[in-house]
């Protein structure tokens, strides 16, 4: 059987430019670079929605939600280019849970389930670190709580194994594979871990470097975060 040829989309170029141009932006403290590439993270992959939406690849509502999410993401995006102001931290908390939101709501349309082996250390994880905000940081400890809560939401639906069939499954969690419906678990574990991050820079951190450093990272992880969970997104919907 002939191999089919993979067609190259450049709205994913623009994503990866974007991506790393922001990455460098936040280590090297250049601010500028990140008000230019950051706001292009999230619609660079709306492209693609947009692309998928017009050749009927996918449905309507799936199209509209994935939209909405990446729409929020921008907004949360502009917000937190500085992650060190208390109320843009908030403003920006309170987009991203609109896009979690929006994730949740089509997973869930899917029929995806949580399960106890992926639900448990998420669940433990928000638990950790918003006992961690209410200590040593509780001027943003609800907006945050709330986040990650909607963040958990998303991650375990996410590493439901039934969104992946075919997928090798371990200790309850598809491995990424040549579908991007088997990523769709990574990608809910990568957006946690970079989350996390979120918090233990905040209040484990205090050199400038070191903060600088721990950034470029949390940037890292959210942009392969997202390109794992939209692109599987868009395969569910495409094979439903």
């Amino acid at each position: 059987m002939a191999r089919t040829r993979r067609r190259w989309r450049p709205e994913l170029g623009v994503f990866a430019a974007a991506a790393a141009a922001t990455v460098a932006g936040a280590v090297t403290g250049r601010e500028r670079v990140q008000q230019v590439a950051k706001p292009l993270i999230a619609p660079a992959l709306a492209v693609g929605v947009v692309r998928a939406l017009r050749g009927k690849r996918i449905d309507g509502p799936d199209g509209a939600l994935l939209l909405i999410g990446l729409g929020a993401a921008t907004v949360g995006d502009v917000f937190l280019i500085d992650p060190d102001d208390d109320a843009r931290l908030t403003r920006g908390a309170t987009a991203f849970g609109v896009m979690q939101s929006s994730y949740t709501t089509l997973l869930r349309q899917h029929h995806a389930r949580p399960h106890l082996n992926t639900a448990a250390p998420r669940a433990l994880a928000w638990a950790g670190a918003t006992g961690l905000l209410a200590a040593k940081a509780p001027n943003v400890v609800k907006p945050l709580a709330a986040y990650g809560f909607s963040l958990a939401t998303t991650a375990t639906l996410a590493g439901d194994p039934a969104l992946a069939p075919g997928a090798t499954v371990v200790a309850g969690m598809p491995l990424p594979g040549r579908d991007p419906r088997s990523r769709l678990a990574l990608g809910g574990l990568v957006f946690t871990v970079s989350d996390g991050l979120i918090v233990a820079r905040r209040l484990l951190l205090r050199s400038e470097r070191g903060r600088a450093v721990a950034e470029g990272v949390i940037l890292a992880t959210y942009a392969v975060a997202q390109v794992l969970l939209v692109e599987g997104m868009l395969r569910l919907s495409a094979d439903r």
